[in-house]
């Protein structure tokens, strides 16, 4: 029963928020109101007992508790998977804590949130700030859920405060590119490493479009006659620790591999025989390559060994065997060493259990994309240097690599990163006809619509698919092989004169 408490000069309204419990009618910033009369002091109380029985009270003094400390809270009551947890913490310690932490929850007015966004969008991308907005959002909307705050000040109107038809957080086009151009992109970014791997995985990810994830935690045991499943990832944590974890959404699934594509791959395993990685115990079908800084791990082997003219064993006889070789060949040999700065025990880069994704798409995917090495301080952007032959340029490494090019990569689809050969897969899929059902199915994708409940895959659609992708693989050999009918990459080289012979 509300009712109005005489307390020296003023009236306080009291009222039942729980059996024995009794509440004083406050203000938005928790103070207690104070009443000239005691009627005054009543009604508002009756007032705010109402909306206790009908569910719609808040407690006024809730809202004390600082941003920080409820960010802490509720960070550490998710459950999500590692990689969403990992990207709530930077969005929370690297954007929303330095601008939030000490206030209060109920003094955050939606001002602050919109000068806070317009803040971080002088230094960072509109599609970034969006994302960290809806951190925000989030947290106070289970703030509102706990009774601490009455409304989200993170919430946005739709259209409020933007002039028509002006999009503020359109992104860049998505590259994609087509089956020519990612046999190049594979055959270029295994001449950056120096091994079949990036191109064997390359082709695979992009007649496949899994995930990254997916590609560098594909267990040898899960390539199969019928093709590829996907029973885990590895997700790579700020760390440096790879965690294997279910795929995204849950998606397992058997993704139908052409039978050339799942031979590539088969032949490939058996040419590495890998072993049970240390930090998991399991056999992957691709290991890492190790850190390329600056794409210039040093002359390799190989190198010394087309510098000089003769064989790769020619050049180890000379390091570790020297009379075996004659007088003329070793002072070649040798002086190309010293020319090149060739290091023994450092020639190769070092291997590592699994890829790191910065690494690969920094030091060996983008510029195989772009022919260009990207900027990283203190080096500046700089184009690849190749020698020209053979054809399509090998990548020159060791001292004065630029003075000794004599040619350059020219771009196959700037812009594309990795997880556009997934854009691009499923564009192709689009290109051959192929039913939403598949592709969804294929992507790992969930549709909840009703048409999508009652479509299922048939054996047809699966066949049609793989004869599609078979054509556009071997449409794209031709043309390669159109080119120049030979390749530095061995994998592709043979793929080529197999091609060749048949045709």
């Amino acid at each position: 029963m509300a009712f109005g408490h005489k307390t020296g000069a003023y009236y306080r309204g009291r009222y039942k928020v729980a059996p024995g419990k009794y509440e004083s009618v406050r203000d938005s910033a928790g103070n207690v109101v104070r009443f000239r009369t005691k009627s005054e002091a009543k009604r508002a109380a009756e007032e705010q007992e109402v909306k206790v029985r009908q569910g719609k009270w808040r407690d006024p003094t809730a809202g004390r508790l600082t941003f920080g400390e409820f960010a802490s809270r509720w960070y550490g009551a998710q459950d999500l998977a590692h990689s969403t947890m990992q990207n709530y913490r930077h969005h929370l310690e690297e954007h929303l804590l330095p601008d939030f932490e000490a206030m209060n929850l109920s003094d955050i007015s939606r001002e602050d949130v919109s000068a806070w966004e317009r803040r971080e969008s002088q230094v960072y991308a509109a599609s970034s700030v969006k994302t960290w907005r809806s951190t925000l959002h989030l947290v106070f909307a289970d703030a509102v859920d706990e009774g601490l705050l009455e409304t989200n000040p993170a919430a946005k109107r739709r259209g409020r405060g933007k002039r028509a038809g002006r999009s503020q957080s359109r992104g860049p086009e998505k590259v994609v590119t087509d089956p020519l151009g990612l046999l190049l992109i594979a055959e270029r970014a295994a001449l950056l490493s120096g091994r079949d791997d990036e191109f064997v995985a390359c082709v695979l990810k992009g007649y496949t479009g899994m995930r990254w994830g997916e590609i560098v935690g594909l267990e040898t045991e899960y390539v199969r006659s019928a093709g590829f499943r996907v029973e885990w990832q590895l997700y790579e944590l700020d760390s440096g620790e790879t965690v294997r974890c279910p795929p995204k959404d849950d998606s397992y699934r058997t993704i139908d591999g052409p039978e050339w594509l799942v031979q590539l791959v088969r032949d490939h395993i058996a040419r590495r025989r890998p072993d049970p990685c240390a930090c998991h115990g399991n056999r992957y079908v691709f290991s890492g390559n190790g850190v390329m800084k600056g794409g210039r791990p040093g002359a390799k082997l190989v190198d010394v060994a087309r510098a000089a003219g003769v064989s790769t064993g020619t050049v180890s006889n000379v390091l570790n065997h020297p009379e075996r070789v004659t007088d003329s060949t070793r002072e070649r040999v040798e002086a190309v060493v010293t020319e090149l700065g060739f290091i023994r025990g450092r020639s190769e880069p070092a291997a590592t259990a699994h890829w790191r994704r910065n690494g690969f798409s920094t030091w060996l995917f983008t510029p195989a994309v772009s022919g260009w090495y990207p900027k990283k301080a203190p080096q500046e952007a700089r184009p690849v240097p190749v020698v020209a032959e053979p054809w399509p340029g090998v990548p020159v490494r060791g001292r004065n690599s630029q003075g000794r090019a004599t040619a350059c990569w020219t771009p196959v689809a700037r812009g594309l990163t990795p997880h556009g050969l997934r854009h691009s897969h499923k564009t192709h899929m689009e290109d051959l006809g192929m039913r939403k059902v598949l592709m969804d199915e294929r992507m790992g994708h969930i549709d909840g619509s009703i048409s999508a409940r009652y479509s299922h895959v048939t054996r047809g659609m699966r066949e049609r698919l793989c004869e599609g992708l078979t054509e556009m693989w071997e449409e794209s050999l031709d043309a390669r092989g159109w080119m120049h009918p030979q390749s530095p990459v061995a994998v592709l080289d043979r793929l080529l004169r197999a091609r060749k012979e048949t045709v």
